[in-house]
């Protein structure tokens, strides 16, 4: 086993947690940096296969969420916050280039994509789901030249569905 699937079977075993009940949103978010940043391994520079971009995907999303979680401390001046937005701003910039690598090495096949319900004021109507079966994975994205590419390549649905993992998705943290 090599060290992307090492780290995807590492990653499930933390959402099988999160499904149970034994951790919180918070927690599993958390254990989700925490397997990325202290990984010995990426992101990927060169991004050649479909695991490689998956991964990139994971890393991105978990700094973005990280700098956004740490940029709502109350305690941190403006200027501070301003910084950890942007950073933030900037992984979710590049999880969305993974976005594209794993559906351009996919040829956009074995692809459902579709708008979701959410509960986000500022994700209403933007925010993307996309499913990839073969590799039982739903990534996200509320990148609008994304969309028109799914668009394009006739695997997006206009109608707005229910986020197959719903409960993790409008749920805070």
């Amino acid at each position: 086993m090599n060290r992307i699937q090492k780290f995807f079977r590492y990653r499930q075993g933390l959402i099988d947690q999160y499904l149970k009940g034994d951790m919180t949103k918070r927690e599993y978010l958390e254990a989700n940096f925490d397997a990325v940043y202290y990984n010995d391994f990426g992101p990927f520079h060169k991004i050649d296969t479909v695991e490689k971009a998956l991964y990139n995907y994971q890393y991105y999303n978990a700094m973005a969420k990280r700098m956004k979680s740490i940029s709502t401390s109350a305690s941190m001046d403006y200027e501070r916050k301003k910084l950890y937005m942007e950073r933030s701003n900037n992984y979710y910039k590049s999880k969305d280039y993974a976005t594209l690598k794993v559906l351009e090495l996919l040829k956009y096949k074995g692809i459902k994509a579709y708008p979701i319900n959410v509960k986000s004021r500022f994700l209403k109507g933007r925010l993307i789901e996309i499913v990839i079966d073969e590799y039982q994975m739903i990534l996200h994205t509320a990148n609008e030249n994304i969309k028109k590419r799914l668009i394009y390549e006739n695997v997006f649905s206009g109608e707005k569905r229910k986020s197959l993992i719903d409960g993790y998705i409008n749920q805070k943290y």
